[in-house]
């Protein structure tokens, strides 16, 4: 567990810099992770990667710590009848009960680390709105100083609602998380992200294209937008190709001044609120346990009503109270 210190002793180091991938599916933020590792690696910096979505196949990056190597997606799915998105989310859960197990991973490397990059589910709302992310968010901004680069994809942002959609998931985010924001704007090697820029910028643009638009969505977006441009005056955006790496630069550059933001700004919030954080975050983990147990009690109680064996679920249960989170033994030796 990370080290136990008083509020006024909160002290949050410069490095590493923990940044939080969030996006929609389809929106090209793991391969924008891809990207990253490739590009900070080049210019020397050390880069720490941890993959959140339980129900990924493959991944384009080489991976430290991975949801997958403690929690089998499949069985959760078919032990508990649930769905995928139903499974995603309790996996994520499990895992996030034992996050601290994370953090001393992580606590052990940071001294040679500059980045840590978290991968998180395509099915946003699973890490957004469930206690899991905020278990996770909490855990990493009391002890490294936390991004959160929320990825959209510029091409299906051609039309001004679909843009005004993401805008406003990108604007409860900002507040959920109370986290320093970036906004990338990716597969800018398909179609540039000016037009988008220009619609934040100038009300009067974005009021032009939505005219175009007749829907009652169009409408409710149009009367929203003006609502929006204080978000706008103060969101931190850049555009990006995950497959060309244009914009990188500029991508490093916004993490970096997001990083000092969060020292400027977030950690004397931190300094106030750590003991109320810890708190609640303690609580969270204590609810996903209990549960998990009443998940069990359901569905032994369904297998006894159909006479089937419950030592495949009494399996599952001891796996999960003995979960263990650990290295991927094939880049251990690249950190030393």
């Amino acid at each position: 567990m990370a080290m136990e210190t008083s509020s006024s002793e909160l002290k949050i180091p410069k490095s590493p810099v923990v940044i939080l991938m969030i996006g929609m599916a389809g929106s090209g933020k793991s391969t924008l992770m891809h990207r990253m590792v490739v590009r900070l690696g080049s210019s020397s910096s050390k880069v720490y990667t941890v993959n959140l979505d339980p129900a990924v196949k493959n991944l384009a990056y080489p991976v430290n710590i991975d949801i997958r190597d403690s929690v089998n997606y499949k069985e959760v799915m078919k032990h508990f009848g649930l769905g995928p998105n139903g499974a995603i989310m309790t996996s994520l859960n499990l895992f996030a009960t034992k996050f601290d197990q994370v953090l001393n991973i992580l606590s052990k490397r940071a001294g040679e680390l500059d980045y840590i990059l978290i991968d998180t589910p395509g099915q946003i709302e699973v890490f957004n709105w469930s206690a899991s992310g905020q278990i996770i968010c909490d855990a990493l901004a009391v002890t490294y100083p936390t991004v959160i680069c929320y990825v959209v994809d510029t091409a299906r942002c051609v039309k001004p609602v679909t843009f005004m959609s993401n805008m406003l998931y990108a604007c409860s985010i900002l507040y959920k998380t109370k986290l320093p924001f970036l906004v990338s704007f990716n597969k800018i090697d398909v179609i540039p992200h000016d037009f988008l820029m220009e619609w934040m910028e100038d009300f009067e643009k974005l009021g032009e294209a939505l005219s175009r638009e007749t829907s009652y969505v169009a409408s409710l977006s149009k009367s929203m937008s003006l609502a929006m441009e204080e978000f706008y005056r103060n969101l931190r955006s850049v555009g990006v190709s995950a497959v060309t790496g244009a914009g990188s630069e500029a991508f490093q550059k916004a993490v970096q001044d997001a990083a000092v933001e969060f020292q400027e700004s977030y950690v004397p919030f931190l300094r106030e609120q750590r003991r109320d954080l810890e708190e609640k975050r303690q609580a969270a983990v204590e609810e996903q346990m209990r549960n998990f147990e009443r998940g069990m009690d359901r569905a032994k109680n369904k297998r006894s009503r159909d006479g089937a064996s419950i030592g495949e679920l009494d399996r599952l249960g001891e796996d999960v109270h003995n979960l263990t989170i650990e290295e991927r033994d094939d880049f251990m030796d690249d950190m030393d």
